[in-house]
This record gives C-alpha cells, sequence and structure tokens, in this order.
C-alpha cells in the first residue's frame, strides 16, 4: 500500500504533469490528466539551455567569471586552431586563453552555463573542432547555432545524475514555457506521453 505523495487533481494539472520517479538516470516519469510522460532528461535540457543560449546571445550574453580559471591541456593542432579562432569564443560569451605551450584557460562562461557542473575542457576542445569544420568563414548563423548546440550539451543535466523531485518539476516546467521543446537539438523527441 502506497501513500501518494500528494494531492493529484488532474483539472488543476500542467501539460507535463508532476514528476513521480527517475529511471535508469535517464529518464523522468510525469503523470498527467491524460496518463504517463516519459521525458528524456538530458535531450529535454539541452533544448532548454540551447533556446536560452540563443535568446541571450541575441539580446547580448551576460558573463560569470570563473573564481579561479580552469587551465587544461591541447593538442598543438587545437592550439594552432585556438590561435585562428581565439576571437570567436568572445561572440559565444565565452573568455578563453592561451595558459602557457599547449594549455588553454577557461575564465569566463554564459551565466546560464555557470551553475552546472561541466567539462570546461570537452567544451573548449569541442567548440575548436567545430570551428576547424566550418573552416575560415566568420561565425554565420548556422555556426552559431551549431556551437551554441555544442555548447548547450556541454551545460545540461548529464544522464545518470539523480534528480530530486523538485528539479525534475523544475525542468517540466521549464520544458513547458521552452519552444520546440518537444525535441533536442539533434532533432530526437525529448518527451513521449502514454494514456
Amino acid at each position: 500500500h502506497r501513500q501518494e505523495p500528494q494531492s493529484f487533481n488532474p483539472e488543476q494539472q500542467a501539460p507535463l504533469g508532476q514528476a513521480i520517479a527517475q529511471i535508469a538516470g535517464i529518464y523522468v516519469l510525469a503523470r498527467n490528466s491524460k496518463g504517463l510522460v516519459i521525458v528524456d532528461m538530458h535531450a529535454a535540457h539541452e533544448r532548454v539551455t540551447y533556446e536560452k543560449l540563443k535568446a541571450k546571445t541575441d539580446l547580448g550574453m551576460d558573463q560569470t567569471q570563473l573564481l579561479v580559471p580552469v587551465v587544461f591541456r591541447v593538442s598543438p593542432e587545437e592550439m594552432s586552431i585556438f590561435e585562428d579562432y581565439r576571437g570567436k569564443f568572445a561572440e559565444l560569451g565565452l573568455e578563453v586563453s592561451a595558459a602557457g605551450e599547449n594549455a588553454l584557460a577557461l575564465r569566463a562562461l554564459p551565466a546560464i552555463l555557470a551553475h552546472g557542473k561541466f567539462d570546461a575542457a570537452g567544451l573548449v576542445t569541442s567548440l575548436l573542432a567545430d570551428f576547424a569544420a566550418y573552416g575560415e568563414s566568420k561565425i554565420t548563423e548556422e555556426l552559431r547555432n551549431h556551437c551554441l548546440a555544442t555548447m548547450a550539451c556541454h551545460g545540461s543535466v548529464r544522464a545518470h545524475r539523480q534528480l530530486t523531485i523538485e528539479e525534475m518539476n523544475a525542468l517540466l516546467r521549464e520544458m513547458e514555457k521552452t519552444q520546440r521543446a518537444d525535441q533536442c537539438n539533434h532533432g530526437r523527441p525529448t518527451w513521449m506521453q502514454i494514456t
């Protein structure tokens, strides 16, 4: 016999419902007036973060300075790409500088990304790969959006992170406010309704 954690009134229900559990460290289960909602938490948070980053770059990105810069090694090839594209980081709300031979330092990043744990080296080297793949073109809208998608992926809730019910519900409410929240940046569905 299981007690209900809270009263459930379908008439007053938000579209994606109320979180009830997390499964396999990947999915959030919620119940709504139609039945069960299954949410891919990383894909959903990635879309929410991407849309926020996109809106912020259009308005001017708020930056958070890191108290201690994150210094990491890069390959000589990555260092060369950095020298060619160092100015592009600022356009994405990142402050990255050289920190010795084959080393970079991340000193600031968009405020949206500063709240969670993230892999600074992975984020910067992924962006270097994006810049290299696009060649000498300026930051076109397509490249900018691709870079923002890379940043959103790195700044999103990772799989296998345990969320509280409050965190799960906060994600559901953010999804309800976000355009195109039904698909992640790669086109995969972020949630499914089971009636």
